[in-house]
């Protein structure tokens, strides 16, 4: 009779990933993240927006400008493509006098105002107050300038039928049409991060070697692709999403946007986190998470200890697990951010 679960096991076994991680020296280290690195952005499509949008300058525009009492909260778009207006909230400490550290922070599957404070129910009050989601309003009140960006798929780059209905996300519309063009979901959110450092370096009082990212969940997923892919982004924390693509995604339930067309064939997740080491990387996961189990989010950091061990940086790569489930630790956080941008 035929099993599932012991069929796509046997479908994961098949194979020896390109790029399992196999080496102990710095010097290899780098060989092995300059050859994995291209491949990783080529099968997120990351290549093709390249090509597609070579002729396409993003802009950004400013829609309003609210003083927060300690802080200062704006609403801009910028677009990222000719047809894509991205939303973001950006956060600012009321007095900057140098160039300050940067925190992007894409969000789950929620909505984006939540991650700024914004409650328009009691039960997103709720969601705020008991899971810590309120993550730019931290980081601004730690110093840093944030920016919250609204996440392709979600709040106006939804399809219109969806707005009409406010379901909170299109994801696997965006999936499909995505894949026939060479796209994915997280390559083309990864492409909308790299646009906002593009924009934030040119016009905000930034330093430029201290821009941290850290997002929960879907939030988590952008932050540990786009490190892997951009070197600009100098510490990742993703919360509640560093675990293994086999015990994760492929034995649980997750929406469409995390699958990445042929993964595994190049590494596991601790592989594609690897290509951050040395730069400090922080994971953040709840005991008791439901769909991102603890114990492989365990032997996935043991797997990426061994890479910042041949880097020579063990003391950058961290684990936290808060005690709860799947939700944001802000205890696990910020102490970890000071280290690097105090």
């Amino acid at each position: 009779m035929y099993d599932s679960a012991q069929h796509f096991a046997a479908t994961y076994r098949a194979f020896t990933p390109e790029f399992a991680f196999n080496v102990e020296s710095a010097k290899d280290l780098a060989a092995w993240q300059a050859a994995f690195r291209p491949r990783l952005r080529q099968i997120l499509g990351l290549d093709n927006l390249e090509v597609d949008l070579a002729d396409h300058q993003p802009t950004a525009e400013l829609r309003s400008t609210e003083d927060m009492g300690d802080y200062i909260r704006e609403t801009w778009h910028l677009w990222v493509e000719p047809t894509v207006p991205l939303p973001f909230y950006l956060l600012r400490p009321l007095q900057i006098t140098e160039p300050v550290p940067l925190v992007i922070i894409p969000h789950g599957h929620n909505y984006p105002h939540i991650y700024v404070g914004i409650a328009k129910t009691d039960q997103e009050a709720a969601e705020i107050a008991e899971g810590e989601r309120d993550i730019g309003v931290q980081a601004v009140r730690e110093g840093y300038i944030a920016i919250a960006p609204t996440t392709r798929a979600f709040g106006e780059t939804r399809t219109q039928k969806d707005r009409e209905t406010d379901k909170v996300h299109s994801c696997q519309i965006q999936l499909r049409h995505g894949l026939l063009a060479g796209r994915t979901p997280i390559g083309e959110r990864v492409w909308d991060m790299g646009c906002l450092i593009d924009w934030a370096s040119a016009e905000l009082p930034i330093d430029p070697e201290r821009i941290a990212m850290t997002g929960n969940s879907g939030g988590g997923t952008i932050t540990v692709f786009a490190a892997a892919c951009d070197t600009r982004i100098s510490l990742a924390m993703p919360g509640c999403y560093f675990c293994t693509f086999a015990g994760s995604l492929g034995t649980i339930n997750h929406c469409d946007c995390n699958y990445v067309p042929g993964i595994l064939r190049l590494g596991e997740m601790y592989d594609v986190a690897g290509l951050i080491a040395p730069r400090p990387f922080n994971a953040i996961a709840g005991k008791t998470d439901p769909i991102f189990p603890i114990d492989q989010v365990e032997y996935a950091y043991e797997k990426l200890q061994l890479i910042y061990a041949a880097a020579g940086a063990e003391e950058h790569c961290q684990l936290y697990i808060g005690e709860g489930g799947h939700r944001y630790y802000k205890d696990g956080a910020w102490p970890f951010v000071r280290r690097y941008f105090a």
